[in-house]
């Protein structure tokens, strides 16, 4: 499902690639696309059988009929609020993990932190619920620890509450459309949080910050969804300034991630400059081409437009730990995610997703 090829992408575990394969089996029998094969096998616990009698018998639901649905609820917005764990009613989790990929994990690959960054176009309600799902396939597909969305509304943090309940979701807002967090519930622990507000946003834009324990480390994770549109360069740019500054000032003894849908341009980042301390992942690993353009209208058909548009706007930036004593991550991979069309004939997104992986040096 990444954007390399099995030689190309050598982090894509043993697990990883069985489920692909029985993805791949699925969709041929079905008719189906892969992100609904990996949907219905890991409602089934991954056999192939209860899949498809699943997929045959079922009539698909209308994922985002709010009729049985319990009041939404509202995710951590100030600093050390606590959040309510108790997942809503009639869940079907779309996200655990299955018995057969309970296999203890080496101690490399147990330490490794995961994260995906994805701005989700919530504000497109074109195919929305075949959207949600997909993403929800990507989340079992990679089963990364940290999840940066942009573009959430309130029906899709909705779903994703009533269908990836193995993850703590956090948000930035309750209107409108905003930024949010998943967190895998078995790998991060959650401690705070808070919203930071940019004063002079003109699109309800603002950075949530959260602090984390992961393995016994302190992780202060970020994103944001930074101003959109050409025109509005300098309000971006004093945005990525509050973004480097609470990078750079955060203790010596925590790491600190941040990725969302930056709409930055390279011109503007080199006008602004990036702390010696924080590095772009992409850039860090060696400027991959193919993971090169998150906004990219040449080979993604959500959006008609009449010109060619390919821009890294979806970005990762990293500050490692440097206390003597505490684990110093380091990234160590990146691929895009949700390259491929789902049954609908659309992507999940008019973005690609980042998916990153870090490892304890």
């Amino acid at each position: 499902m990444a954007s390399t090829s099995d030689s190309e992408n050598p982090s894509v575990s043993n697990v990883e690639e069985n489920r692909s394969r029985l993805c791949d089996e699925f969709a041929a029998i079905t008719g189906s696309d892969s992100a609904v094969a990996q949907c219905y096998l890991a409602e089934n616990e991954w056999e192939m059988e209860r899949a498809l009698n699943s997929f045959f018998e079922a009539d698909m639901e209308r994922v985002f009929a709010v009729e049985d649905s319990p009041e939404r609820e509202t995710g951590p917005k100030t600093k050390r609020q606590k959040v309510e764990e108790k997942p809503p009613g009639d869940c079907i989790d779309l996200t655990a993990d299955s018995p057969a990929s309970s296999r203890k994990p080496s101690e490399e690959d147990d330490n490794k932190l995961s994260l995906i960054s994805w701005n989700v176009d919530g504000l497109d309600t074109d195919n929305l619920a075949e959207r949600a799902r997909g993403l929800c396939s990507f989340l079992v597909l990679y089963t990364p620890d940290v999840v940066f969305l942009q573009e959430l509304i309130p029906p899709y943090v909705q779903y994703l509450k009533k269908r990836a309940v193995s993850y703590l979701i956090i948000e930035a807002g309750e209107e409108g459309y905003f930024t949010g967090m998943m967190l895998k519930k078995s790998r991060v622990k959650f401690v705070e949080s808070e919203i930071v507000t940019y004063p002079t946003t003109q699109m309800m834009r603002n950075l949530l910050v959260a602090q984390v324990d992961f393995k016994g480390q302190r992780l202060c994770l970020m994103t944001s969804h930074l101003e959109s549109c050409k025109g509005q360069a300098e309000e971006r740019m004093k945005q990525l300034r509050v973004v480097m500054q609470r990078m750079r000032e955060a203790p010596d003894n925590v790491t600190v991630l941040f990725g969302g849908d930056t709409n930055l341009r390279d011109a503007e980042v080199a006008k602004v400059g990036l702390p010696p301390s924080v590095c772009d992942v992409w850039e860090r690993l060696g400027k991959q081409e193919h993971c090169r353009y998150t906004w990219d209208t040449k080979a993604n058909s959500n959006k008609t437009v009449p010109y060619v548009s390919r821009c890294r706007f979806d970005r990762v930036y990293f500050r490692p730990a440097n206390k003597d004593g505490v684990p110093r991550q380091a990234p160590d991979h990146m691929a895009l995610v949700g390259l491929e069309k789902l049954d609908c004939g659309r992507y999940i997104s008019d973005h690609w997703g980042i998916y990153c992986s870090f490892s304890a040096g």
